[in-house]
């Protein structure tokens, strides 16, 4: 499998990821620079973690306009597979590839914790190793973390079942004092319509190695495993033409 790591000026957990898709789970993984301008060839695309552009404006707008994103765009209409962490799930939002938006955290403190997420939605390329109700415990690290949906939007998630993941408790109860950032509905992970990208808050990619204190984050990657060991084979020439520095 190759999986394409896009790193923007800022971007701070493109390393980790690398080190998850490479050396954990022995895939292929390729940096992504923010300026090219085409994703062929690849099996899945991360938007990892970070201060993309140093988050100004809005963490993620900046980034949202990079070239790379625009060939996101194509690459995701084409069926393409991608997963934003944390930073990543920001561009994803600014980009209008996965709806809502971002607004600081309601306690107006930057959180870096552990918390918990119940999976919402198994159907998807992240989630299809996981089983609807499971909790995961993986960490925060972000001072914009509050997902917010107008109310059209979020009638439209719900009735698309686009709702990923929801903040909980060990239990997988909902509620305020599992809510880090004050998330509307609890909400921390999303989905397009067809599930093929993904945005989430937590990082899984610091929760894959039982030296970092659990393996919750593992099992979204290996969902990747599962999903892309299931699809047909692709023409050669479908896998042509990467060009990636």
């Amino acid at each position: 499998m190759d999986v394409g790591i896009v790193v923007f000026p800022g971007s701070n957990c493109d390393a980790d990821t690398y080190h998850v898709v490479r050396d954990v789970l022995g895939h292929r993984a390729q940096y992504v620079w923010h300026e090219e301008r085409t994703l062929d060839g690849l099996d899945a695309v991360i938007l990892p973690g970070g201060f993309a552009h140093g988050d100004y404006l809005r963490a993620g707008a900046i980034a949202a306009t990079s070239p790379v994103v625009r060939a996101l765009r194509a690459y995701a209409a084409g069926g393409g597979v991608t997963l934003g962490i944390c930073n990543g799930f920001q561009v994803l939002l600014e980009a209008g590839l996965l709806p809502g938006a971002m607004r600081p955290n309601a306690c107006g403190e930057f959180r870096c914790e552990c918390v918990h997420i119940r999976v919402e939605r198994t159907d998807t390329p992240f989630t299809c190793a996981l089983a609807a109700g499971e909790v995961l415990r993986l960490p925060i690290a972000h001072a914009e973390g509050n997902y917010y949906a107008d109310p059209p939007t979020h009638r439209a998630l719900l009735a698309g079942r686009q709702v990923a993941f929801r903040y909980c408790d060990a239990s997988g109860a909902t509620g305020p004092g599992a809510n880090p950032n004050g998330s509307h509905d609890a909400i921390a992970g999303v989905a397009s319509p067809t599930g093929a990208v993904v945005g989430l808050m937590p990082h899984p990619e610091r929760a894959s190695e039982g030296l970092l204190g659990g393996e919750d984050g593992r099992r979204i990657f290996d969902s990747l495993d599962r999903w892309v060991a299931a699809r047909p084979p692709a023409a050669p020439a479908a896998r042509a033409g990467l060009e990636v520095r």
